[in-house]
C-alpha cells in the first residue's frame, strides 16, 4: 500500500513540475542559420559592434508564464552577432555600441497554436562621436503549435524563443545592409 501511495505522490510531483513555466533559454534564441555571409563580409559593421546594454526583459515566475529575460536575450544576441561576424573581437576597441530594449513581448493567454510577437528597439551608437547611427524598432513573431508540444506552458516558451530568435535575425539582416553614416537622423542605405 505504501508503494502505491509513493507512486501516486511521485506522479503528482511530476505533473506539478511539468506544469511550471520555464524561462526562454538563450541557446534556443541564437541565430545560427540564414545569415547572408556575403553581405556580412561587406558590412560596415563587420567585427565592430559590442553590446552595451539589454533592458526590458522579464524574469519568469514558474507559477505564471514563460518570459524572456534581459540576460538570456543578451546572451543570444551576443552569440548571434558573433555568428554573423558583427561582434567586435575586443570590447574596448569596438567602434560601435549596441543598446537594446525589449519593448513588447505579446503573448496569448490560451490556444492550441500560440503566437508570440516581440518588438525590440536596437540602437547603434558610434563610440567616438556618441552619435546614434542606427535606431529601429523591429517586430517579429513565431507560432508554436500543438505538434511542437502538447503542453501549453512549453509551447509558450517555444513561441517566446522563436519570436526572439526571429527578431534578432531580422535585426542582423537589417544592420548588414546599412551604412553607419547619418542622413537626417536616419541610417543611410548602402
Amino acid at each position: 500500500m505504501k508503494t502505491a501511495i509513493q507512486k501516486a505522490a511521485a506522479i503528482l510531483c511530476l505533473a506539478l513540475l511539468s506544469a511550471c513555466a520555464s524561462p526562454a533559454e538563450f541557446q534556443n534564441m541564437v541565430v545560427t542559420e540564414g545569415i547572408d555571409t556575403a553581405a556580412t563580409q561587406n558590412s560596415a559593421f563587420k567585427d565592430s559592434i559590442v553590446v552595451k546594454s539589454v533592458d526590458g526583459g522579464e524574469e519568469t515566475n514558474p507559477m505564471w508564464t514563460s518570459e524572456i529575460s534581459s540576460q538570456a536575450f543578451e546572451k543570444a544576441l551576443i552569440a548571434s552577432l558573433e555568428n554573423a561576424q558583427l561582434l567586435a573581437k575586443l570590447d574596448e576597441n569596438a567602434p560601435y555600441r549596441l543598446r537594446v530594449t525589449l519593448l513588447e513581448v505579446d503573448q496569448p493567454l490560451f490556444g492550441l497554436d500560440l503566437t508570440v510577437k516581440t518588438r525590440v528597439r536596437y540602437e547603434i551608437i558610434e563610440k567616438d562621436s556618441d552619435k546614434t547611427v542606427f535606431s529601429e524598432e523591429i517586430p517579429a513573431t513565431h507560432t508554436a503549435t500543438f505538434g511542437d508540444s502538447p503542453f501549453a506552458i512549453q509551447r509558450l516558451r517555444l513561441a517566446n524563443e522563436g519570436s526572439a530568435k526571429n527578431n534578432i535575425a531580422a535585426f542582423i539582416e537589417r544592420v548588414i545592409t546599412v551604412s553607419p553614416e547619418m542622413s537626417g537622423g536616419n541610417v543611410a542605405l548602402k
